[in-house]
C-alpha cells in the first residue's frame, strides 16, 4: 500500500470512527441484547431484494452495451453481465480502487482503450444520477408519502438543489458534446502555466469524456439509455422496500415514495467507506431510519446493515464465484486498472 492510499484510509477510518462515536453517544440506552434478537422475519423478502439487485445488475450490463453499439454492435448483454458483476464485487471488497475493474474488463475483452471505457463510465454516472434526480424530484414534489416525514421543507430545498446540479451537468454535458475540441484547447491554453501539465490532463479528460458521449449515437438510444436507467434505479428502490417490510413491522412499512430518502441518504454515506467494511453507507442509513423515520435505535441498525448486505454486499460471493472460474484476482486487476492510469498520465504529459 502506497502512502497516498494508507492515507487517505487513515483519514477514512478518522472519519468514520467519529461518526460511530456521535451516533452511539446519542444511543445512551442502546439494547445490545435486543439488537442481537432483531432480525428479519420474513426472509423471502430479503430473498426478493437480492433478486431485484442482482436483476439491476442485468439491465446496467444492458445499459452498457447500448453504449458500446456503435463500435462494437457484436457485444451481447450476456458477456458484458459477468464484468459487471465481478466489478461491483471489486469496488464492494477493495472500496474506491476497485471500482474501475468494470471499465478495465470490459475495455480488455471487447479489444478496447482502457480510456474509451473509462469515458462510457463517466456518461454512466450521469445517467445514474440522472434517474435517480427524477425519481426522487417525483417522490418530493409529487407524492404524499414524503410530505409526511419530518424535515420535508429540506427534502424540498435538497430536490431543488439536486435539479439544479443535474441541469447543469446535463449543460456541460451538451456543450462538450457539441465544441468538446474547443473547450480542451482552451482548457489547455489558459492553465497550461500551472504545475503538473494539470491543463492537459484536464484537457485531455475533457477529450475523453467527449468521446464517451459519443456512444450516444441517435436520439433512440438516448430515450432508452434514460429509460433503462429509471428501471434500474427503480428496482433498488423496491429491493429497499423489500429489505425494509421484512421485519414484520409497521414501523418499516415505508412507502417506495420514501424509501428515496433513505436511499440518499446511503449514498451521501457511501462516500466515506472502508474496504471490505463499509461504514458511511451504514451510519447513515441508521441514522435516517432512527431521526426522520423514528425507528427504535436497535431496530435501526439492524435494518441499515440489513440493506448494506443486500444491495452492496449480496454481489460478492457470485462475483467471487466467476473470479474463481475465470481465473482473475480482484486485487491484480486493481494493480492493473492504476498501471493504466499511470500509463496514460505519462502520455499525457508527453
Amino acid at each position: 500500500m502506497n502512502k497516498k492510499k494508507f492515507l487517505a484510509y487513515a483519514i477514512v477510518f478518522g472519519v468514520l470512527a467519529g461518526l460511530v462515536y456521535l451516533q452511539f453517544r446519542t444511543w445512551k440506552n442502546f439494547d445490545w441484547a435486543l439488537f442481537r434478537q432483531t432480525h428479519p422475519r420474513q426472509w423471502m423478502h430479503v430473498v426478493h431484494g437480492i433478486v431485484l439487485i442482482y436483476l439491476a445488475y442485468g439491465v446496467r450490463a444492458f445499459r452498457w452495451r447500448i453504449f458500446l453499439r456503435p463500435i462494437r454492435p457484436q457485444a451481447s448483454t450476456v458477456s458484458l453481465v459477468a464484468p459487471t458483476i465481478i466489478g461491483f464485487t471489486g469496488l464492494a471488497l477493495l472500496g474506491r480502487p476497485g471500482e474501475l475493474i468494470r471499465p478495465y474488463l470490459i475495455a480488455r475483452r471487447q479489444n478496447l482503450t482502457f480510456s474509451s471505457q473509462l469515458a462510457v463510465w463517466a456518461v454512466e454516472r450521469i445517467f445514474d444520477l440522472g434517474a435517480f434526480t427524477v425519481l426522487l424530484v417525483g417522490a418530493i414534489f409529487l407524492s404524499a408519502g414524503p410530505r409526511s416525514l419530518p424535515f420535508y421543507s429540506r427534502f424540498r430545498e435538497g430536490g431543488f438543489l439536486l435539479v439544479a446540479l443535474v441541469v447543469a451537468i446535463s449543460l456541460g454535458a451538451v456543450a462538450v458534446h457539441w465544441k468538446g475540441e474547443a473547450i480542451a484547447d482552451w482548457i489547455e491554453r489558459r492553465f497550461s502555466h500551472l504545475a503538473a501539465n494539470l491543463g492537459h490532463k484536464i484537457a485531455t479528460r475533457v477529450r475523453e469524456f467527449r468521446s464517451g458521449l459519443n456512444t450516444i449515437h441517435d436520439p433512440f438510444s438516448l430515450i432508452l439509455l434514460i429509460l433503462l436507467s429509471i428501471l434500474m434505479w427503480f428496482m433498488i428502490i423496491m429491493a429497499y422496500q423489500e429489505v425494509a417490510h421484512s421485519y414484520g413491522v409497521a414501523i418499516l412499512n415505508i412507502r417506495r415514495s420514501q424509501v428515496l430518502v433513505l436511499m440518499g441518504a446511503s449514498m451521501i454515506g457511501s462516500m466515506v467507506q472502508l474496504p471490505g467494511i463499509g461504514g458511511g453507507s451504514q451510519l447513515a442509513t441508521i441514522a435516517t431510519l432512527q431521526r426522520i423515520f423514528e425507528v427504535p435505535p436497535e431496530l435501526a441498525a439492524s435494518c441499515g446493515i440489513m440493506l448494506w448486505l443486500v444491495t452492496f454486499v449480496a454481489v460478492v460471493p457470485v462475483g467471487l464465484l466467476l473470479s474463481h472460474h475465470e481465473r482473475l484476482s480482484l486485487r491484480k486487476l486493481s494493480e492493473e486498472t492504476e498501471h493504466e492510469e499511470e500509463i496514460a498520465a505519462v502520455k499525457e504529459a508527453g
